[in-house]
């Protein structure tokens, strides 16, 4: 019987002790995860993000983030890929930068028979198209963040008017705007609340959004800090003149797309045609690159295709020229 009851007493000091390191660790869990809460209001998001990418990347892209970093190259490749909203690194940038002229290199490769000449064609064309892609997403972004300016600051105007100061309107943004603008906005005020000086954390913004209209909003909001005046009304006027900005942009867009999607057709169109040759007919495109006995050792053809190639770029850049009109 004594035995018995050391027994049950021992199991049950077990049991209370399993318990209480238990208890202790789902309460320090659970204050961590509070406390990583309530850091996450103002630790911006996209840190946290590049920080699990820093921590889960490969060697490779580590060490070239290392060579390339404080470059002004790397700074550059930074500035695109944040203006894109692109999580990405420099030297995962320029990882994919290798990866695709491999790519492109090796597939045009096979199909143009394996001829070196396809290969270098990949190789350029590889290495243009990354950038490509980061120049139109930045495009969009762009051009989307431009069209929910104006709601924004309508937003912000009567925000102000129902007495919010600038940063409670500019949290209302983050949270009642859909993205770009709630992502960046959201970045501003985070900054904000982390002590960045506002004119500091707005000059932040211009720069990741190279917006004429974003600027006109941020002198006006640093001008009335410095010297007071009715904020509200100011940005009114200046929502109802980006409001008229836009509609005249996109009239503009819907007038000119003809002349811009001509130039990019025409432009393209040559390459298309060389390539369905080349593909139908080599011996007849490879006439291009054979020497010729009364001609100096350049073949004629890598003159002509050199003289093609840059009336199509002139070409291009002038129909461009034509569509694009600032308002």
């Amino acid at each position: 019987m004594a035995n018995l009851s050391l027994i049950i007493l021992g199991l049950g000091g077990s049991l209370a002790v399993i318990l209480l390191i238990v208890g202790i660790v789902i309460t320090a869990t659970s204050e961590r995860n509070l406390v990583q809460e309530r850091l996450g209001r103002y630790v911006d998001r996209e840190e946290i993000e590049q920080a699990k990418q820093r921590v889960s990347s490969i060697p490779l892209t580590n060490w070239l983030n290392k060579q390339v970093e404080g470059s002004s190259w790397a700074d550059k490749i930074s500035k695109d890929l944040a203006r894109a909203d692109l999580k990405m690194k420099p030297g995962e940038y320029i990882i994919t930068l290798i990866v695709s002229c491999l790519v492109v290199a090796a597939a045009l490769y096979f199909i143009g028979g394996r001829n070196p000449i396809a290969a270098v064609i990949g190789l350029i064309i590889g290495f243009f198209l990354p950038g490509l892609y980061v120049k139109r997403a930045q495009n969009r972004r762009q051009i989307k963040f431009d069209d929910q300016l104006a709601d924004m600051l309508n937003l912000m105007v009567n925000g102000l008017r129902a007495g919010f100061s600038t940063t409670q309107a500019m949290e209302a943004v983050s949270k009642e705007l859909p993205p770009p603008i709630s992502d960046e906005f959201r970045r501003v005020v985070q900054e904000m609340q982390l002590g960045v000086p506002m004119e500091t954390a707005l000059d932040n913004l211009l720069r990741r959004i190279p917006s004429g209209d974003l600027d006109l909003c941020v002198t006006a909001i640093n001008v009335q800090r410095e010297v007071g005046g009715n904020l509200a009304e100011i940005l009114d006027t200046i929502s109802y003149t980006i409001r008229e900005r836009v509609r005249i942009k996109g009239e503009i867009r819907v007038l000119t797309s003809q002349v811009m999607y001509s130039g990019r057709f025409l432009s393209m169109m040559p390459l298309f045609v060389i390539g369905i040759l080349y593909l139908l007919n080599r011996e007849y495109m490879m006439e291009f690159f054979k020497p010729d006995n009364n001609t100096p050792p350049v073949p004629c053809g890598y003159l002509a295709l050199v003289v093609a190639a840059f009336l199509i770029i002139m070409g291009y850049f002038a129909m461009n020229k034509l569509g694009d009109i600032e308002v």
